[in-house]
């Protein structure tokens, strides 16, 4: 048949992202009215453990079928492109992990907070972590090359452009004027408002331990990265 290589896997995957995307902008949205009735660090151990308990399975997933559908170009013989790919990873990464920088709010140690930030990476980009997403997913799906990464990233992506969309509507919800102010200094797209003379970079502001322990997760990950798929294929899904 012609269209043998559409595996049933592109649907199970799409099908997880979307629900993905439905729960977390869902529990999101859920945040001022739930925070009051249960506690802002109850809510936030729920939205954490809800959350992580449909990423991770997506995630193995995602590894134990990266290669499946019809492989569309391979790359992976390329002198230098697997550097090309590890290095746009790593700026994913400085991108997509400013939020964590409050861990003991994320852990829920310290009364987890709305925060309307206008330093550091924010001045690059408003939505750092629909930018890193974006750029992991141009990294990933030119080294695996497959239909089912295509898939899997147009999933990604679709869901943190509703983001960027979600989130500013939260804030200016919460805001109102102050996140207007913000928003008139700050761009979407990356050093556009920079470009434009509405923001300046401070390099002072990446001086941060944040920094380090983001390049440190990197370099962690580089190095567990194979054993990570080598313990994925293990789990029968």
């Amino acid at each position: 048949m012609v269209f043998d290589w559409f595996t049933p896997s592109h649907f199970v995957m799409f099908g997880l992202l979307v629900g993905f995307a439905i729960t977390h902008s869902g529990l999101a949205a859920l945040r001022p009215w739930a925070e009051k009735r249960i506690g802002a660090r109850p809510y936030r151990v729920c939205f954490a453990l809800i959350s992580l308990g449909i990423a991770v399975p997506m995630i193995i997933y995602f590894f134990n079928h990266r290669y499946d559908g019809l492989q569309l170009w391979d790359v992976r013989g390329i002198s230098g492109v697997g550097a090309i790919v590890w290095i746009l990873s790593a700026i994913s990464f400085l991108f997509l992990y400013p939020a964590t920088f409050n861990l003991l709010e994320v852990a829920a140690i310290q009364k987890p907070q709305v925060h309307l930030f206008e330093t550091g990476i924010i001045r690059i980009t408003r939505h750092p972590q629909m930018v890193g997403q974006v750029i992991w997913c141009i990294a990933h799906t030119l080294w695996l090359g497959t239909t089912f990464a295509m898939v899997t990233s147009f999933g990604l992506v679709l869901h943190h452009l509703f983001g960027v969309w979600h989130g500013d509507q939260r804030l200016a919800t919460r805001y109102g004027a102050a996140f207007e102010a913000v928003k008139t200094r700050t761009s979407i797209v990356p050093f556009l408002a920079i470009m434009q003379g509405r923001q300046t970079l401070h390099w002072a502001e990446f001086l941060r331990p944040a920094y380090v322990g983001v390049a440190a997760f990197v370099g962690l990950f580089w190095w567990l990265h194979p054993i990570l798929i080598d313990a994925t294929s293990n789990v029968a899904w």
